[in-house]
């Protein structure tokens, strides 16, 4: 479908047909598969309902994996034709596909209307619970892109209401119970990271309320406030969790607290990159990009799974 796309200057004006050899990269970054990362929140409850060696609950949970990446993509694409305007303002923004011109408008809506279509018929197919989530996560993200996104706090609280949503899936799609602590810890954590993303983009253009208008009700001394309050709740919840009677007796181990370390690095050496290296502002990208920061995830995600297993 993007192939036949010619390349214009905003809605209309003269085109320039783009090269073969850029279609794919269009595509994809009209996707935003970058993005994909944060869905892999699906699959938390697989790993803390200790199901993460049974066949069918891999599938089941990767269905439901598949199903959000391909919602979450069909709204990235949907608030690019609606900020494409304000996007064209935007150092970095202004080259995304919409913004750009490289993909025609009506192209793209389409494609969104296809992939949200199918994300939600594969949600069903899971279970209830996991369409119900995928529709409430569209529903949530058409409000946001409209007007949640303009007021200040209701912003980043919405973008941490669609974590929750990933996560509440994963356990629907699995059949699991939805934990208290998951869900605490899920909106906590992506709290930081919103209001870590928001911060970075202050100081992103010399007016950064131009291209996002919420930003001029946030000032860096607010933000570091809430961060740091934020920051300070998710490590406490998440060693409370790990100590609970609760967590104690569903994997009938106290070994737990061992994973607390690699949540404290995390979550420094993320206040590390905001602070000294100006990143933030993509944080699907610093999962990858960051060597440090993966290998800490990866090694927490490991030591999780082996006390679940051998448990």
């Amino acid at each position: 479908m993007i192939e036949s796309v010619e390349a214009c200057g905003g809605d209309g004006g003269g085109s320039v047909v783009l090269p073969s050899q850029g279609i794919l990269r269009t595509g994809l970054r009209l996707l935003r598969i970058q993005q994909w990362t944060k869905n892999l929140l699906v699959l938390a409850a697989l790993l803390f309902a200790a199901q993460f060696h049974l066949p069918k609950q891999i599938l089941l949970a990767g269905l439901a994996f598949i199903a959000f990446c391909l919602v979450s993509s069909a709204v990235y694409i949907g608030n690019d034709l609606l900020d494409r305007e304000a996007d064209r303002a935007h150092p970095r923004k202004r080259l995304r596909p919409v913004a750009s011109g490289a993909v025609q408008p009506g192209v793209a809506a389409l494609i969104a209307v296809s992939l949200a279509a199918v994300g939600v018929t594969l949600a069903a197919i899971v279970s209830p619970g996991v369409l119900w989530c995928a529709v409430a996560y569209i529903a949530l993200q058409v409000a946001y892109s409209i007007c949640l996104k303009t007021v200040v706090i209701l912003d980043v609280m919405s973008i941490s209401a669609g974590f929750v949503l990933r996560a509440v899936a994963g356990a629907y799609a699995i059949d699991a119970v939805i934990s208290p602590w998951l869900l605490i810890c899920t909106i906590l954590l992506a709290l930081f990271l919103a209001l870590s993303k928001r911060r970075s983009e202050l100081f992103a253009s010399d007016q950064p309320q131009s291209h996002r208008r919420v930003l001029g009700d946030y000032s860096p001394p607010f933000l570091d406030q809430l961060i740091s309050i934020v920051t300070s709740c998710t490590v406490l919840a998440y060693i409370l969790y790990t100590f609970s009677d609760q967590t104690t007796m569903k994997f009938h181990s106290r070994l737990m607290p061992l994973t607390s370390p690699f949540v404290l690095y995390g979550i420094f050496r993320y206040l590390f990159l905001i602070h000294q290296k100006s990143a933030g502002g993509e944080p699907e990208m610093l999962l990858i990009q960051d060597m440090p920061l993966l290998a800490n995830i990866v090694l927490w995600a490991g030591t999780v799974a082996a006390i679940v297993f051998l448990s």
